[in-house]
């Protein structure tokens, strides 16, 4: 099975506002760099983009390590989905579960693959999550762009 390194992250200029992400898959020589962003969204859905965009971009079963800043993501996907799940998608409060339709998303993929989490503190000089962070940036500038063209 193949190994790949997964580093994500995201950006929202306004939480809600545009946002942006990016992500960067390694596997031996091989590298590949993916962005994009929305124009309304929070910064806890693009962390969450960039994860499902690295996991869609992926063919075959691998084995994974993911390494983000968002320990949202990281609780969410470790400590609390399981509950969710057997409450029918709602909290310990019994309020709906946010971002509901990412988490069933990144559920799904993240079932396809051997998956570890690594968490890393944001802007603290962590090569690729800081590289990771630029790409979402430029997620940002280009839906920014975009909409002034349009």
């Amino acid at each position: 099975m193949k190994s790949i390194e997964i580093f994500t992250d995201g950006a929202c200029r306004g939480n809600p506002g545009p946002g942006g992400w990016g992500a960067i898959l390694r596997s031996g020589e091989h590298y590949k760099e993916l962005r994009g962003g929305m124009l309304e969204t929070t910064n806890n859905r693009m962390e969450m983009t960039a994860v499902i965009e690295a996991l869609k971009s992926i063919k075959e079963p691998a084995e994974l390590l993911i390494t983000t800043d968002s320990k949202y993501v990281i609780q969410g996907i470790e400590e609390w989905l399981v509950q969710w799940k057997k409450r029918g998608w709602r909290t310990a409060s019994k309020k709906p579960v946010k971002n509901v339709d990412l988490w069933q998303e990144l559920d799904q993929l993240v079932g396809l693959h051997n998956v570890r989490w690594q968490w890393v503190k944001g802007h603290a000089g962590h090569e690729e999550n800081e590289r990771a962070d630029a790409l979402a940036n430029l997620g940002v500038d280009e839906v920014l762009k975009l909409q002034a063209v349009g």
